[in-house]
């Protein structure tokens, strides 16, 4: 890691695509070495998708939404207040709300969307981006000159990426072979373009996992599982199976099967990363991340039926691919490399972080046969032996159960720093 260890609050949404990319990136920072904490957002969707059960107006239905959305966002604040993070780095859709957000700026911690969403699509980051201090995106132009308008002067490219640890080859057992292999396989969401282009392929060896397909009836063989979701490790041994991935950008606009868009979609590193050949449609962004030796790319559906029967006869050439795809992914590519760079750009932008090192720790105010057991606590906790005080007390508040006489001092000791502070 380069620079100083930082405290950071990864916010993650209750749902949706960047929900995992969000503990993605939570990760990628424990890696780089800094402090981090999780907003599990998630916790929350039970509770919010319940709601929906009760018999009120829409009316009614909307304030009592909007006032749950209200609490899970002063939850994030509070946990704020507990760790004193110095960067807050929000996923797309996280649930912040605007006093929130401000409670943050005027409370010195940097905020930061990663907006990994297409902005034609989902357009709600007209209200909040400009409540953000710097906002990261997966698509340039356009969209820069959008944020500018509206008053966000710290927006910046950051395109997605593959965490190589998670996303990695796998050798599956033959009965895995058997469940999950097939000649051609996706696994994904039930776009129209999808729909349409996948139809003529129902009556080959083709597996289609995943949600929102329903309805889909020339398709209904090949969709799996009757088209429930799939856990991000159940899809490792999917993509690891198959011998083509289908890898065909999303859009609701069904004129066009191939939307010939400008940003790259996840499951493009993530395949890569894990050596599997994929089958991806041309996107204007790609080029300055892959060589055209890396991934085997097409711009229309006619090219596309060909490029299947191809490279199913032509394994070498998939696994030629495919190794090279993994090369670039795990040099340049990695979640690591990509929050490096989140941070690289707020320090360049906003300066150097305050407190920021190593944390001074006030064990050392303990008496000393109490520090003599700091060691054992730590072992019972699962923290490394390094963990900082911030990190101690964050990780006994989320304890239940008695308190021994530890982790009572250390407490009491944090509650009377917080007292002298103000």
């Amino acid at each position: 890691m380069t620079g100083s260890r930082l405290r950071i609050m990864v916010v993650l949404p209750m749902y949706g695509g960047s929900l995992p990319i969000g503990r993605y990136c939570a990760r990628a920072l424990a890696d780089l070495g800094h402090s981090v904490r999780v907003f599990d957002a998630p916790l929350f969707y039970p509770a919010f998708t319940g709601m929906r059960k009760l018999d009120l107006s829409q009316t009614r239905m909307g304030y009592v939404e909007n006032s749950f959305l209200r609490l899970v966002s002063q939850s994030a604040w509070i946990m704020a207040q507990e760790q004193a993070p110095q960067i807050v780095l929000a996923l797309a859709q996280a649930p912040l709300d605007r006093e929130t957000l401000e409670r943050m700026r005027g409370a010195g911690i940097r905020t930061i969307m990663w907006f990994v969403e297409d902005y034609k699509v989902f357009d709600y980051w007209r209200a909040y981006a400009p409540l953000y201090d710097a906002f990261a995106i997966i698509q340039k132009h356009p969209f820069l000159d959008e944020l500018k308008k509206i008053g966000q002067e710290h927006a910046f490219y950051l395109p997605l990426a593959a965490l190589p640890d998670f996303h990695r080859p796998l050798a599956l057992m033959d009965a895995e072979k058997v469940e999950y292999g097939s000649d051609i396989s996706f696994l994904g969401a039930g776009y129209p373009n999808r729909r349409l282009a996948f139809r003529p392929l129902a009556d080959r060896d083709f597996k289609i996992w995943g949600s929102d397909w329903e309805g889909e009836k020339l398709l209904a063989r090949n969709i799996q599982r009757n088209g429930s979701r799939i856990s991000e490790d159940e899809s490792l041994k999917i993509y690891n199976a198959s011998k083509i991935n289908l890898n065909l950008h999303s859009s609701i606009d069904a004129s066009k099967l191939v939307s010939g868009g400008d940003f790259v979609n996840p499951r493009t590193f993530e395949l890569a990363a894990m050596g599997a050949f994929q089958l991806v449609d041309k996107r204007s962004l790609m080029p300055e991340l892959f060589a055209e030796d890396e991934l085997a790319v097409f711009e229309n559906v006619d090219d596309f039926y060909k490029a299947i029967d191809y490279f199913l006869a032509h394994p070498e050439e998939r696994q030629a691919y495919a190794r090279k795809a993994m090369q670039r992914v795990r040099d340049e590519h990695t979640y690591q490399r990509r929050m490096q760079a989140l941070i690289d750009y707020m320090i360049a932008n906003f300066g150097p972080f305050a407190n920021a090192g190593t944390e001074e720790s006030p064990l050392a105010e303990l008496p000393g046969e109490i520090r003599a057991k700091i060691s054992g606590l730590l072992q019972k906790l699962g923290l490394p032996p390094e963990t900082g005080f911030t990190d101690l007390v964050a990780r006994l508040r989320r304890q239940t159960g008695t308190l021994d006489e530890v982790e009572t001092a250390i407490l009491f000791l944090d509650e009377w720093r917080s007292q002298y502070r103000k």
